[in-house]
């Protein structure tokens, strides 16, 4: 799952160039080439191997799904698949699009799903989030043009996993160069090709005149894209500035409210939320976060309404269940942890510390200044806290090891709507899972497994009541991303992160 890195909600940044004279000038409506900064590398582009939102966004232009989420209206659409129905309620059967090509010229057919999907299912592959595809048991061919996927478990959310996030690669040219060749060379049905690369650097696109008729992609409106990594912010703000660029995102608040006179400036909400996990059964280890006094006097200890104030800006809100409150199944009946630090003093001492406590909280992919102001609120509480920073893998390593009591990070759902693609994962008895609580775990396989939405909505919400009253978690707030633009840009943003330029014009 794509981490959140950034740079975005600080304002740190000093922008510097708003003393250009210049105005901005058409960037790439001129030669119809939509220009691209991202701060960050975009990771190979084969999709099951990767997390990075960066990556992953230029996958979606390459590849195609066998269905589609319209995220404007929530409705599934046919994409490679023309129809799809369930046989029973293990078995899943799809009806193939005929005359699909792919950009090197090989015809799509049922050969195509079968060979990709099993190959990524096959846990020797190694595709990076097995709860992707851990609920496939195998793919068969049943023609030419209609497979069946066997379920190894009930999934309740197979359907919005099969909407873009599993692309079809071409079999035979999976087959000769694996997720390495897919990676170097990239070849989908998707709505642009890849034309151009240096890896991590630039990236060239045209659109793809073969794309398939009917797509719910539709044709692109601009023909060119041309992404590049650019780490310094100010050196984005000043080619956006200079007409040299039409398209960035994740800007600081305060920059963009100074960048919003000159250029576009968008805001959105976005799926991703920010929270601190909590160990609760790391055996051979004392943490005081086994208690659950200590849990709740951490929940109110932080003033999460200033930190959201202060760093996160927009539409961001405080949050108290462990999901996003857009996705499916949110319940927010829970228990709420006002700020108050002499509860959080009054709990500790009714737990047992009556002079406070230490533990270690490593935060990653989360800016400094967000996990000082964490930190800072709980040592006021008598919560002394040793800040460790880490890379987002290394991070996740320790955690799964139970290795640390405490982690501060973000999490995206795979810019999935419900919540089965949050609580599963961290509660739902997988490795993440670091309270295993079977209560909870419960609660959540049957709300997982279910395919009647009320009684899923119903279980969701008694694994959140728990959740939020054994303090598990911390939750702290939403995200939402500011985007700057050419003014000759059109472009909508979604909450799933996922940017659709082929839905992008010129005004």
């Amino acid at each position: 799952m794509t981490r959140f890195a950034i740079a975005s909600l600080l304002g740190g940044v000093a922008l510097t160039l708003f003393g250009m004279s210049a105005q901005p000038a058409l960037a790439g409506k001129a030669d119809d080439t939509l220009n691209v900064a991202f701060a960050l590398e975009p990771e190979a582009l084969d999709t099951y191997k990767i997390a990075g939102r960066e990556g992953l966004i230029l996958a979606r232009h390459i590849y195609d799904g066998l269905l589609y989420k319209d995220l404007d209206t929530g409705e599934i659409k046919p994409a490679l698949a023309s129809a799809w129905r369930f046989v029973d309620p293990m078995t899943m059967e799809f009806d193939l699009r005929e005359g699909v090509t792919f950009h090197n010229g090989a015809k799509f057919s049922a050969d195509d799903v079968v060979y990709t999907l099993n190959t990524v299912l096959d846990p020797n592959y190694g595709t990076r989030f097995r709860i992707s595809v851990d609920w496939i048991e195998k793919v068969e061919k049943v023609s030419d043009y209609k497979v069946r996927i066997k379920l190894a478990k009930p999934f309740a959310g197979a359907i919005e996993m099969l909407a873009d996030a599993l692309p079809i690669y071409p079999a035979a040219y999976f087959k000769e160069g694996g997720s390495a060749g897919m990676a170097a060379k990239p070849v989908g049905t998707g709505p642009y090709k890849l034309t151009e690369m240096t890896p991590g650097i630039r990236y060239a696109f045209e659109r793809f005149d073969g794309h398939y008729a009917g797509s719910p992609k539709g044709k692109p409106a601009i023909g060119k894209i041309v992404v590049r990594t650019i780490p310094e912010l100010n050196t984005q703000f000043a080619e956006l500035l200079a007409g040299k660029l039409d398209w960035t995102w994740r800007i600081p608040p305060d920059q963009a409210a100074r960048l919003a006179s000159r250029v576009q400036i968008v805001n959105g909400p976005i799926m991703r939320i920010a929270y601190v996990g909590m160990t609760v059964t790391a055996k051979g280890k004392d943490y005081p976060t086994k208690n659950v006094l200590v849990r709740r006097a951490i929940n109110h200890a932080v003033n999460r309404e200033a930190i959201v104030k202060a760093f996160a800006g927009g539409a961001s809100q405080v949050l108290n269940a462990a999901c996003n409150p857009k996705q499916f199944g949110c319940a927010q009946d829970v228990a709420k942890y006002d700020f108050d630090p002499a509860k959080a003093k009054a709990l500790l001492t009714e737990a047992g510390f009556p002079n406070g406590i230490d533990i270690e909280m490593v935060f990653a992919a989360m800016p400094r200044p967000v996990a000082e102001a964490v930190a800072s609120d709980l040592g006021k509480a008598g919560i002394r806290v040793t800040l460790n920073e880490q890379q987002f893998a290394a991070g996740v390593q320790k955690w799964r090891a139970g290795d640390l009591p405490a982690f501060f990070t973000n999490w995206g759902s795979y810019g999935t709507g419900d919540v089965a693609f949050i609580i599963s994962n961290f509660f739902g008895g997988g490795a993440d899972d670091m309270v295993q609580d079977k209560e909870v775990i419960d609660l959540v396989t049957a709300a997982d497994q279910a395919q009647d939405r009320a009684l899923r909505q119903d279980n969701y919400a008694k694994a959140l009541k728990k959740i939020a009253d054994q303090a598990y978690w911390l939750p702290m707030y939403d995200f939402n991303i500011n985007y700057g633009l050419s003014a000759s840009l059109v472009f909508k943003p979604h909450p799933d992160e996922f940017a659709r330029w082929w839905l992008s014009s010129w005004k």
